[in-house]
């Protein structure tokens, strides 16, 4: 399964009521969520962790990966108006860590993403075929903190996902992928979360810890995260900035390419 179509989770308003949220907690914080709610952005907010538990998105996620379902991470993809910010051509599945490598990432859209704002792309056929060789770029515009990048993409294969404010779309972590910067006059906000069944396990992250959403973890390969008891949490905050440091500098190294 390389993607699946776009699927609706948020009416128009409710969309515009999560983005206002959103962008009530940038207000706070005097940044992008996306500088500091990263790898597990959910953590410290409520009304965060009611949309990664939502059950219309439980329910497609189900249907995938069965009925235990465990969220170990989510982060916030943003692009400002006529921003040069892009995400280079890359797999996941070269810094997540995970065995099998097999995450089932569902990208909601919060404003909407199409080609002028810059939606993801994908390459088809592309969820089967190993690991790619990744080099790494670093650059101010690129949104992987490493710039890890595949060269020689056949942009020509790709595929666009457009989706309208509250829709998502749902892709394998090794599936090729990228986005172009947003060359629209709004923002382009996006909430990547990511789920994975009980038999999947975190090798790169020593204590890995994940949300049970729906089940049971059947396996005890990971360890339980907190809860936030209001938005704001500062128990959880201090969580998120702990494992987004360990993240920043613990990341597991590349592995050898399959293709």
């Amino acid at each position: 399964m390389a993607l699946l179509a776009r699927l609706i989770l948020l009416t128009t308003a409710e969309a515009a009521q999560l983005r206002a949220k959103v962008e009530e907690v940038e207000a706070e914080m005097g940044s992008q969520i996306q500088q500091r709610c990263k790898i597990k952005a959910h953590l410290p907010f409520t009304f965060l962790c009611d949309v990664i538990s939502h059950p219309k998105l439980l329910d497609a996620v189900e249907d995938i990966i069965g009925p235990n379902i465990l969220c170990w991470g989510s982060s916030f993809f943003q692009k400002e108006a006529h921003d040069p910010g892009f995400v280079s051509w890359h797999q996941d599945s070269t810094y997540y860590g995970l065995e099998p490598p097999d995450t089932l990432t569902a990208w909601l859209a919060i404003s909407d993403s199409n080609l002028e704002s810059g939606c993801m792309d994908f390459i088809p056929g592309t969820h089967n075929q190993g690991i790619y060789d990744h080099e790494e770029f670093k650059s101010e515009e690129n949104l992987l903190s490493r710039g890890q990048t595949i060269v020689g993409v056949d942009e020509s294969k790709s595929q666009s996902m457009i989706l309208k404010a509250g829709q998502f779309s749902f892709h394998k972590e090794d599936c090729v992928h990228g986005s172009a910067p947003n060359k629209s006059d709004d923002r382009r906000i996006g909430l990547s979360i990511h789920y994975v069944p009980p038999s999947i396990k975190e090798t790169g992250f020593p204590g890995a810890s994940a949300m049970v959403l729906r089940g049971e973890d059947t396996e005890g390969h990971w360890g339980v995260d907190m809860t936030p008891k209001k938005d704001w949490d500062p128990v959880c905050l201090a969580e998120l900035d702990r494992v987004a440091t360990m993240y920043n500098t613990q990341a597991p190294k590349e592995r050898e390419p399959a293709s």
